[in-house]
């Protein structure tokens, strides 16, 4: 087969102990899943999940043990951070129920979801779609995949955030409004998941603006830390 443009290399994400690499299809995002969080951003309550989605091509793979570099994007004056649980999915399907969620589980990483926080602000004035506030180029530094074999089923241990050596974000993960399995659950009840897919499980209380020079690190449980320096 020929094609008219050469295609993309697929994003891919490392794994911890091997040098096989996780590609990247989807990458599904779940909005205001701390109680903390969703009280800073003026909700309260456990509301039904809802899901955006960020392209593939946003993803910016860390390498273990190397500094990934973030270019401050255009068009905003409030760049946010928000650590988050990130969920890799290496068996899909449809209408997955969450007892069965943990098989269809490749492994996890921790995550940055960057929001263009202004320009999301302005968006939901207008009634408008999100994704200049939260699908732009290099909005998605995730770390390296830890396979589920070697951490078994994530269901509580801290998650936070630090900007220059100041912790900003720092929460547990069993505080998650919808977990895991619940989460996998009512995706797949939309989408039909596939490997390769993401999953971005939702940021605690505690999120703010970064600019350039500065250096977050992110971490969650005992996965590989995340460094990443906007430039």
């Amino acid at each position: 087969m020929s094609y008219v443009l050469a295609p993309q290399t697929p994003t891919a994400l490392s794994i911890v102990g091997s040098s096989a690499l996780f590609p990247v299809r989807r990458v599904y995002c779940v909005g205001r899943n701390y109680v903390e969080h969703a009280k800073e951003m003026g909700f309260t309550g456990r509301e039904p999940p809802f899901f955006f989605l960020k392209p593939a091509d946003a993803v910016v793979p860390a390498r273990p043990n190397e500094e990934t570099l973030i270019a401050y994007p255009p068009l905003t004056k409030e760049l946010h951070h928000e650590v988050e649980l990130v969920v890799a999915v290496g068996e899909g399907g449809k209408n997955i129920s969450a007892a069965d969620a943990f098989s269809c589980i490749f492994g996890y990483a921790v995550g940055l979801d960057m929001t263009r926080r202004d320009l999301q602000g302005e968006a939901k004035k207008l009634g408008r779609p999100w994704e200049i506030g939260k699908a732009f180029d290099q909005s998605a530094p995730i770390g390296a995949l830890t396979p589920k074999e070697a951490t078994g089923e994530l269901l509580d241990g801290a998650i936070e955030l630090s900007v220059n050596g100041k912790t900003t974000q720092r929460s547990d993960i069993a505080k998650l409004i919808w977990r895991v399995n619940e989460i996998i659950e009512h995706l797949s009840a939309a989408w039909e998941l596939k490997p390769g897919d993401l999953i971005m499980t939702g940021t605690p209380e505690g999120v703010a603006s970064v600019d350039r020079g500065d250096i977050m690190v992110a971490r969650c449980v005992d996965l590989m830390p995340l460094r990443v320096r906007v430039v």
